[in-house]
């Protein structure tokens, strides 16, 4: 055997050694001794440093659940372009108190990746995870994701300056995601991203429940990337807040924004899908009357597949069964205007769902934060599928949705958009009305003047919603006291 060969064998039998260690390693939730501590075991050359600070008082920011980003300005002397440094924010003098790792300026390797991996489950406490400039991978993403789901505490990941050649960040807000916070400002994500990202917030059959703030600024999305993300906006009922701020969207990536804000008609698949799902629940409450068995009590009926009953159900349930055939006929004929002309259309209330350095620093710190949303309002929102509201009704031989009025505020600040498409937001908001919607709609540096009359109209109509909702808030207050 050659002495090379002896030698990689021996460095490959160390480093399985050194994995077993790490991988053997019991984390004690101090980050200033878990982080060395690993990387000592996986015999990583120039570890960084830990840098702990007590938090700071909530700010504009995190007060209103929005982008909690810090900019490279923000960043204390000592942590900016000196050694790499692991930056930890602590709840309070408890060094068991994590409540935020930030890696600014530093590339992540595999090996670091895995220590913060093997260390994120025994922070408690941990609450945000921001990578700005840090050089993360498709893979180290994609295995980040899995560990983020066993925190208890994690919400909010900031992933900035870090374009990733497989475009995985649709993966951060996935059907199960339990993030609500996500800014993916300056990552240089395009149409062809935003079409993965429009995905993963809704489609026919899945939609994202638990992301309230989703910032895209500084990307290169155009309108057909827009159009993707309008596309997502269709069933979506979680999303408050989205910026896209600083892209390349014109007036018809507009369009198709303020579209899916206003009365929209439902697609085949999606007319199809809404049906599918009404038999469901329809042969649902047919199990659940002839067993006499409460909703908790009953299995699950897989979406995919048929209900199969016994020789000695079947005779119980015979009259149960022609009955729902009957109902579904009836609801047959209710999606169908032509077979049915003289249904009546029942309505019913909707249910509600940074600062980076450079040329970025330009923006005003009001231009690109998302709008307050009351925090019962955060915490207490039952996510319903919209194909399945009472509110939806036929018009010119289509069935319509009411539209998204769970997005209360959206950034299209700095964008390509002209006076062309100021009338189509005006009609939405108008459209909109009492039932909720838009409180914040940015459309400052586009190409058009300020001064333009629907301009004028639309910041009007803005205002009008906040004066209304906050003395909707007062008179709440005033009934509570009382």
């Amino acid at each position: 055997m050659s002495s090379k060969k002896q030698a990689r064998d021996k460095t490959e039998k160390a480093d399985v050694e050194d994995e077993k260690n790490a991988d053997e390693y019991q984390c004690s939730g101090k980050v200033e001794v878990d982080f060395p501590g690993l990387c000592g075991l996986l015999d990583i050359k120039d570890i960084p440093a830990v840098r702990t600070k007590q938090s700071a008082p909530p700010t504009f920011n995190e007060t209103e659940g929005g982008d909690t980003t810090v900019s490279q300005s923000e960043i204390p002397a000592e942590y900016s372009w000196s050694k790499p440094c692991l930056q930890v924010e602590l709840e309070n003098e408890d060094s068991l108190s994590a409540k935020c790792l930030k890696v600014s300026g530093w590339k992540v390797n595999e090996q670091i990746a895995r220590v913060l991996q093997k260390m994120l489950p025994s922070l408690r406490q941990v609450q945000s995870l921001q990578f700005w400039q840090a050089g993360l991978s498709d893979r180290m993403v994609i295995s980040l994701i899995s560990t983020i789901s066993l925190c208890s505490n994690l919400r909010v990941v900031t992933l900035e300056g870090n374009p990733l050649p497989e475009s995985s960040y649709h993966h951060l807000l996935s059907e199960n995601s339990i993030l609500t916070h996500l800014s993916l400002r300056n990552n240089q994500i395009g149409d062809e991203s935003a079409r993965l990202l429009g995905a993963a917030l809704s489609t026919s059959k899945s939609s994202n429940k638990n992301l309230l703030s989703l910032n895209l600024a500084f990307n290169s999305i155009g309108d057909v990337g827009a159009a993707h993300i309008a596309q997502g906006l269709r069933l979506n009922c979680a999303l408050r807040f989205l910026s896209l701020s600083n892209n390349r969207i014109g007036d018809s990536g507009a369009a198709h924004l303020s579209t899916i804000l206003g009365e929209f008609a439902l697609t085949h698949e999606e007319v199809v899908e809404r049906r599918k799902l009404r038999l469901e629940r329809m042969q649902s409450s047919t199990i659940e009357v002839d067993s006499g068995q409460t909703p908790e009590q009953l299995p699950s009926v897989p979406s995919n597949t048929s209900l199969s009953i016994s020789k000695g159900e079947n005779k119980g349930i015979s009259r149960k069964k022609e009955a729902s055939k009957k109902d579904e006929k009836q609801a047959a004929n209710k999606e169908n205007p032509k077979s049915n002309k003289k249904s009546s259309d029942v309505k019913a209330p909707h249910s509600k769902g940074g600062k980076p350095g450079g040329k970025e620093k330009q923006l005003t710190a009001q231009e690109d934060q998302p709008c307050a949303a009351p925090k019962e309002e955060v915490e207490l929102v039952e996510i319903r599928n919209p194909l399945l509201e009472e509110s939806l009704h036929y018009k010119d031989g289509q069935l319509f949705l009411p539209g998204n009025s769970t997005l209360t505020s959206l950034n299209l600040a700095g964008n390509r958009i002209t006076e062309k498409s100021l009338p189509l937001f005006l009609t939405t908001l108008k459209m909109q009305g009492e039932r909720g919607g838009l409180l914040r709609l940015c459309l400052q540096r586009n190409r058009f003047p300020l001064e333009c009359e629907t301009y004028v109209k639309i910041e009007g109509l803005i205002a009008l919603r906040h004066q209304r909702k906050n003395s909707s808030e007062v008179k709440k207050e005033e009934g509570q006291g009382a």
